[in-house]
C-alpha cells in the first residue's frame, strides 16, 4: 500500500496522454505529437561522436559524485561567456535530468509545513516535488490577458512566516512567457531563495533569456541539455547553488543515485563547448514552428490571447468548447489522433486551456491543426 506522501503525487498527464497515443500507434493508427516538449532533432552531430569516443575510451564508470570535472568547468564557462557571472565549478551538481535535481533540491530545503510559491499555471510537477519533500505549495495565479506574466508584487502578497523559497520558470513551460530583467531583480529582492528553473534557456525569440544569477547569489539554478541540444533520453542535467547546499546535495546524491553516466556528461561537454552553431539553427526552425502553431491555432477558433516568446509552447484557450479540458485532451487524442495536454495538468488557472507543444515540424504541426478543425467541424 503506498504511502500518504506517495498517495499525493498526482499522475503527470502529459505522460499519461503520450503512453495512451503510443498504444493507439501501436494498433497501426497515426498519431500526430503535440503533447511533448520533446525535439525530433537528433543530438548535434558533434555531440553523438563525443559519446562514441567515450565509450571506446572505458568512460563508463562511475564518475565523480558531484559530475566530472571538464562537465562542470564547461558550466561555469557558460556562465561566465553568457550571462557574465562568475561561480565556481564546486558549485555544480550534474545529476541524470533536471527531475532528480528538483527531488533533491526540496528534500534538502524543505521540513514538514514549509511552503514553496509557484505561478499558476506551473510546470506540472512542481507541487508533486514540493509536497513528496513535505512543504506545501502556495500559488500566484498569472492569466493569459496579463500576457502570463508572474509579477514580484503578487508573489509579496503571498509570503508568509513559513515561505522558504520562490519558484521561477522563464522561458515558462506551458506558457512560453519570459520574464523581465527587471522582474527578476525585483523577485530576488523579495529576501527569500529563489529557486530557478532555466531549463529553456536557448529558446528564446524575441531578446535574451536572463539567468536568475545575474541578480542574486541566494538561489538555486535548475538547467541542462535536454531542450536546447536536443538531448531528452540522455538524461543529463545540473544545479548551481551556494557552495554548503551543493556539499548537502552531493551527500544526497551520492547516497540516491551514486553518480550521473560518465560517458553522456562527455557528451554534455562537447554540447557546450562545440555545439553553439547547431543550437542556433534549431532556434530558427524552432521560431519558424512557432509561428506557424499560433496562426494555425487562432485560424481553426482557439484562442490564442498571447504570443508566447520561450521555450516551444502555446497555451490555448479552448473554453469556448470545454471547462474539462482532460476529457477534451482524450476526446480529441481519440477521434482526431491528436495528442495534446490538457490544461488541468498546470493548475486550476489553465483549466479550459490546451499546451500545444511546436517541437514537431511545420508539417506535422499543420497536419495536428487540420485534423482538430475537422473534429470541432464536427463536434459542432
Amino acid at each position: 500500500m503506498a504511502s500518504h506522501r506517495a498517495a499525493a503525487v498526482e499522475p503527470f498527464l502529459a505522460v499519461e496522454i503520450g503512453e495512451r497515443a503510443q498504444a493507439l500507434e501501436r494498433d497501426g493508427i497515426d498519431v500526430v505529437h503535440l503533447e511533448f516538449g520533446e525535439p525530433d532533432f537528433d543530438a548535434p552531430a558533434v555531440v553523438r561522436d563525443a559519446l562514441d569516443r567515450a565509450l571506446k575510451d572505458g568512460r563508463a564508470r562511475y564518475a565523480h559524485s558531484l559530475g566530472v570535472p571538464a562537465l562542470r568547468e564547461a558550466i561555469a564557462e557558460h556562465y561566465r561567456q553568457t550571462y557574465g557571472v562568475t561561480i565556481s565549478s564546486e558549485q555544480v551538481l550534474v545529476t541524470p535530468g533536471t527531475s532528480p535535481a528538483m527531488l533533491l533540491l526540496f528534500g534538502h530545503l524543505l521540513d514538514p509545513g514549509d511552503e514553496v510559491v509557484l505561478s499558476d499555471p506551473y510546470y506540472a510537477c512542481y507541487p508533486n516535488f514540493i509536497r513528496y519533500a513535505g512543504g506545501f505549495p502556495v500559488t500566484v495565479p498569472i492569466t493569459e490577458d496579463d500576457g502570463f506574466q508572474y509579477r514580484p508584487e503578487m508573489i509579496r502578497e503571498r509570503l508568509g512566516a513559513r515561505t522558504k523559497a520562490v519558484v521561477v520558470n522563464s522561458p515558462a513551460n506551458p506558457t512560453g512567457a519570459v520574464l523581465s530583467a527587471e522582474r527578476l531583480a525585483a523577485i530576488a529582492d523579495l529576501g527569500r531563495l529563489v529557486v530557478s528553473d532555466e531549463i529553456y534557456h536557448g529558446l528564446t525569440y524575441e531578446g535574451r533569456e536572463r539567468s536568475i544569477l545575474e541578480f542574486t547569489d541566494r538561489c538555486f539554478v535548475l538547467n541542462g541539455f535536454s531542450k536546447r541540444f536536443a538531448m531528452t533520453g540522455w538524461r543529463l542535467g545540473w544545479l548551481i547553488g551556494p557552495r554548503d547546499d551543493v556539499r548537502s546535495l552531493q551527500r544526497l546524491f551520492g547516497n540516491f543515485f551514486i553518480s550521473t553516466n560518465e560517458f553522456v556528461q562527455w557528451a554534455g561537454v562537447a554540447a557546450l563547448r562545440e555545439a553553439a552553431d547547431e543550437t542556433r539553427r534549431m532556434r530558427a526552425v524552432f521560431a519558424e514552428r512557432r509561428r506557424a502553431m499560433i496562426d494555425g491555432l487562432r485560424a481553426i477558433g482557439l484562442g490564442v490571447g498571447f504570443e508566447p516568446t520561450g521555450a516551444f509552447y502555446v497555451l490555448a484557450n479552448a473554453r469556448r468548447f470545454t471547462r474539462d479540458s482532460v476529457a477534451f485532451a482524450y476526446e480529441i487524442l481519440e477521434q482526431a489522433h491528436v495528442a495534446v495536454t490538457p490544461g488541468a495538468a498546470f493548475g486550476p488557472n489553465a483549466e479550459g486551456y490546451l499546451r500545444f507543444s511546436y517541437a514537431s515540424s511545420v508539417e506535422r504541426i499543420q497536419e495536428g491543426l487540420r485534423r482538430i478543425a475537422a473534429f470541432l467541424e464536427g463536434r459542432r
